[in-house]
This record gives C-alpha cells, sequence and structure tokens, in this order.
C-alpha cells in the first residue's frame, strides 16, 4: 500500500511453501549448513492445514533425508499390500494384469498410504529440531527485487478492506530478506507464475499442462475397510478424448482416500471434474467400498502434468523453484511427494554450496544436479506416456503407455511434445455435447457448497477479493457468449456463478469458498483469471490426526 514501511528481517535463505519440497529443502539446508538461518513461509493456518489426508508415498527421498525416520517416528504407517488397476465402462471393471512387470513405473510395492498433512507436520518438527524458522498463516504475497535478483519476498498485509483501504486490525506485512529464496509453492503458485515471466524461464519448454484432482476422505465400517488396498482406474465417466482416472486408498483407521483427477486439456466446455467424480461413485468398482461409510473432509488441487518435457528453467538471480511449481510430478506413477522432496533437497544442496563460496547471483549448480540424479532418469523414463494420452486418447493412450514400458523401457529414441496450454483447447459450447450430471443423493453424491463446508474453507469476509478478472467485460463477450461460463463447472467449490442469464448476465464471484486449487487460474479460455494469495491463514483448514 502507499506509503507503507515493512519491517524486515534478513535470512541466509528462505523457502516459501510448508509442502512436502520446501520443508525437505530447508532440512537438508540445516543439515548441510547448520549456521545459515533459514525461514519457512506457509499461507496455512499450520502446517499441512492445505494438504489433505490421502497419499501414497515412494520413501526413497526420505530414506536420503532422514535414514531414521521409522525410528523418529515419521507417520508412515500402512504400507501399500494390494494393487490394482482398472479400466471402466460403464457398467463393468477389466483389471490391467501383472502391474508390477508390465507397468512397473506404476507399481506400489514397498510404498506407504499415509496422511500427506500429518508428514508434513513431522517434517516440519524434524526442521524446527535443526533450528529453521517456520512462519505458518503466512502467505507470501510480493517479490522483492534488487538490481535483476530476488532479494526474497514480503508476506501480505492483514487487516485490509473490500475497499483497499486499512482497517481496524490492520497490521503491515513483513519483508522477509535472503541471499536465496527457494520457491516451494506448489503447482501454479501467483510467485511462481510471475518469477516465470519475470526471468522468462519458460523460453524453450512445451506448455505446462495440469489436471485437477478431487478427493473426499471417508470412514467406512471395517467390513469394508482393506488396510494398504490401493486402486486406480480409468476409462468410463470420461469420454476417450479425456484424461483422467480416479484413486482410492484405504488406510489408518477405517479412512480411505478416495478422488478424480481430470486432465485440464479436456475440451468438451460442459464437463465438470467434480460431478464426473460425483458420478464414479456409483460404479460398482467403487460403490462397495463407501457405501455406509461417513464422508468427513473434502478438497481439491491442480497438479502439474507435463512432466520433463515442460519442467522449466529451474534458477533465476537470487533463487530457485522447487517440487511443483516446477512441475516435478511422475504423472504415470501417479505420485510428486518423492520428486518435490529430492528436487527441494537438490535445490538445497546447490544453494549450500552457493553460500559456501562466496554467494553468487544464481545457485546453477541446482541444474546440473536434477540433470545427474535419479529423478532425471525417473522422469524421462515415462517422458511420453502423458502426451500419449493427449495425443492419441485413453485406449490409445494407454496401449501406448504398456509398449513403452514393456518395450522401450522408457528408452525411446522420440520425444512426444505437449501442442498446447490448457486454456487453448476448449471447444465453443454450441460444439460441444451437453453433458447431463444426475442429481446428488446427499448420502453417497453430492454437491459442491455442502463439500466446501467439510473442507473448513475460510476467509476474512472484508478482504479484497483473491480472484480477478484481468478485464471484466471480456467475461461476457468469451467466457458467456462462447463457452456459456466453463468457470462454474470446472471450479470445484462454486467459487462462480452466472446469474442474471435470461437478462443481462454477470459473473458473481463467490471468492470465500475458495479452495485454492488454482484451477481458475489455468483454464480460462482466455487467461483473464488471476488468483493470487489471499490474506494468510485463509483457505481450507484440514485437520491433523486423519
Amino acid at each position: 500500500m502507499d506509503g507503507l514501511s515493512r519491517e524486515a528481517m534478513e535470512f541466509d535463505v528462505v523457502v516459501v511453501g510448508g509442502g512436502p519440497a520446501g520443508l525437505a529443502a530447508a532440512i537438508r539446508l540445516k543439515q548441510l549448513s547448520p549456521d545459515a538461518s533459514v525461514c519457512l513461509v506457509e499461507k496455512g493456518s499450520e502446517i499441512g492445514a492445505h494438504i489433505l489426508s490421502g497419499a501414497v508415498i515412494e520413501p526413497r527421498a526420505l530414506d536420503e533425508l532422514i535414514p531414521d525416520w521409522r525410528e523418529r517416528g515419521a507417520p508412515l504407517d500402512t504400507e501399500a499390500t494390494d494393487d490394482r488397476m482398472l479400466y471402466l465402462t460403464r457398467r463393468r471393471a477389466l483389471r490391467v494384469p501383472f502391474l508390477d512387470t508390465v507397468m512397473p513405473h506404476m507399481g506400489n510395492h514397498g510404498n506407504y498410504i499415509v496422511s500427506l498433512g500429518n508428514v508434513c507436520r513431522w517434517l516440519a518438527g524434524q526442521a524446527e529440531e535443526l533450528g529453521v524458522e517456520i512462519y505458518p498463516g503466512f502467505g507470501a504475497a510480493e517479490l522483492l527485487e534488487e538490481d535483476g535478483r530476488i532479494a526474497g519476498i514480503a508476506t501480505g498485509d492483514m487487516g485490509v478492506t473490500r475497499a483497499g483501504e486499512r482497517g481496524p486490525n490492520f497490521a503491515s506485512g513483513m519483508e522477509l530478506r535472503a541471499a536465496y529464496t527457494l520457491f516451494a509453492e506448489g503447482c501454479r503458485g501467483s510467485l511462481s507464475k510471475q518469477l516465470m515471466q519475470r526471468f522468462d524461464l519458460r523460453r524453450g519448454v512445451d506448455p505446462q499442462t495440469y489436471g485437477l484432482g478431487v478427493k473426499e476422505l471417508w470412514e467406512v465400517p471395517a467390513s469394508q475397510h482393506k488396510p494398504g488396498l490401493i486402486q486406480h482406474t480409468f476409462g468410463w465417466p470420461l469420454d476417450h478424448r479425456t484424461y483422467g482416472g480416479s484413486w482410492m486408498y484405504h488406510f489408518g483407521d477405517n479412512l480411505v482416500s478416495y478422488g478424480f483427477v481430470v486432465g485440464l486439456d479436456y475440451p468438451n466446455t460442459w464437463l465438470s471434474p467434480f460431478d464426473e467424480m460425483q458420478r464414479l461413485k456409483t460404479h460398482p468398482a467403487i460403490r462397495p467400498y463407501l457405501e455406509g461409510g461417513k464422508r468427513v473432509s473434502y478438497g481439491a488441487r491442480a497438479l502439474s502434468e507435463g512432466g520433463l518435457q515442460s519442467i522449466p528453467r529451474l534458477t533465476f538471480p537470487g533463487g530457485a523453484l522447487v517440487g511443483d511449481a516446477a512441475g516435478f510430478l511422475n504423472v504415470p506413477k501417479i505420485k510428486g511427494t518423492h520428486a518435490a522432496m529430492k528436487s527441494g533437497m537438490l535445490a538445497a544442496e546447490a544453494v549450500a554450496e552457493a553460500l559456501a563460496e562466496g554467494r553468487p547471483a544464481e545457485p546453477t549448480r541446482f541444474t546440473a544436479k536434477v540433470r545427474g540424479s535419479w529423478l532425471w532418469d525417473e522422469l524421462r523414463a515415462v517422458r511420453n506416456v502423458r502426451p500419449a494420452f493427449a495425443r492419441y486418447g485413453t485406449v490409445a493412450g494407454a496401449a501406448y503407455a504398456g509398449i513403452d514400458a514393456m518395450l522401450l523401457r522408457g528408452r525411446a529414441p522420440w520425444t512426444l511434445h505437449h501442442r498446447h496450454a490448457d486454456h487453448e483447447v476448449l471447444d465453443r459450447a454450441d460444439a460441444s455435447p451437453p453433458i447431463s450430471y444426475p442429481k446428488p443423493d446427499g448420502v453417497l453424491t453430492f454437491d459442491k457448497l455442502s463439500s466446501v463446508f467439510l473442507s473448513n474453507t475460510n476467509h476474512e469476509e472484508d478482504q479484497p477479493v483473491h480472484l480477478r478478472l484481468r478485464d471484466p467485460q471480456r467475461w461476457q463477450e468469451v467466457n458467456w457468449d462462447a463457452y456459456r461460463s466453463p468457470e462454474s463447472r470446472y471450479c470445484p467449490a462454486g467459487v462462480y456463478e452466472a446469474v442474471d442469464v435470461d437478462t443481462l448476465p454477470r459473473l458473481q464471484i463467490n471468492a470465500q469458498n475458495c479452495v485454492h486449487c488454482k484451477t481458475c487460474d489455468i483454464k480460462d479460455p482466455t487467461e483473464n483469471i488471476d488468483w493470487s494469495a489471499p490474506e494468510g491463514g485463509g483457505g481450507p483448514n484440514y485437520p491433523g490426526g486423519m
């Protein structure tokens, strides 16, 4: 705000984001440079608040970071024991055989089903024991730049009214200055997006492509609980032009993580990822596990699915991108935690060396470390799988994935490329077949608003709206007239609502519902929507202990 003076704190390294990548980076830094001052900020009200339970972790990176994690009580308690992949038709489920041998990159032998939020809380404890300063509830809102170099970040002001004025509880943000800043914001972070534009980090690489994951946590009767069961599906209810599928993980005390991912390069403007997820629960391969249970939480988030060919330049003057902010997700494995952690560890190693060698402007060794690691080899081996689905469709894409894994072993002499950004491929409403979704029954299937309620999402009502249209007029001319308000369908939280459609259509933004998935920032046909971090602590609040 104009005329605002802010307090400043100086550190050797600032880490933005308290997920697996950021926490692994902070821990590795303190392991290598115990005297370095390291600060980590997290926009959620606490570490893990924005991470809903239910994930499968490959412990490879954790083994390297904290070899004695078992003795230290890391919450990896449910080992994967039964691994299934199903191809669904409307009424049938066909099991893909020999998963571990045919497509070993998708197998889960030796992995664990966890509450990722609790894993992050545990990692935060390990970081604090090493001397990392962790500040939850502080969203990184602004890049600090001096002489062409990122000099840290500023946290958002608190107590600013919707009109942009200082309210009675106003408190200015803090400047957190550092020699190096590591951005581990996760997929489509607002500052990471600015960095890519400011330093042209995406030059020469493919467009990033994304998926939207919509997740529910269920508590089911003990008779239906199969601890260690991992089940993935593809096929119905999506058509052959749309990439996606479901997961179901049984873990903990009668808990089931159920979710659905839709590739955001889908063309049909009438498609609703949330409603596809709901109707999939009626399938005979899913319903028996959830029926009679109770839904206890809900969430959604975007995922970076582009793989190796979509990873941007990783470093810039003053810092680096790590984790899903850069796109380190293994799509065929349907896992990103081990990759995010490894990228954070490698960035920490590069920064530790830079701190010891005169603090050059850019920690350039990070890129070489990534390229020389198992992380690069892993992503290179599966680089053609996701673009094959986009190019050939579900059935042919799955066939290609099998051939790539069985015969080529990931060593194909060619690389398939992502030809379009996700916002470029949406068909007009009059060229898209309408989709009729069944009405939710409130027992197995639900609506968006009751789902958002379970996410414990909360934002201060009298604060600036963190979802903005760059050009408000463009909404009616493009989004409504051509596509009939796709944001009202792809948003899994009911944030966007087309009102007065029979008279003078306009867009109503219910920002208080936002679960921070960032899909709107990705899929809007003209990239007219900007997602930015709201006041610190706002958004979903997923409880620990689940």
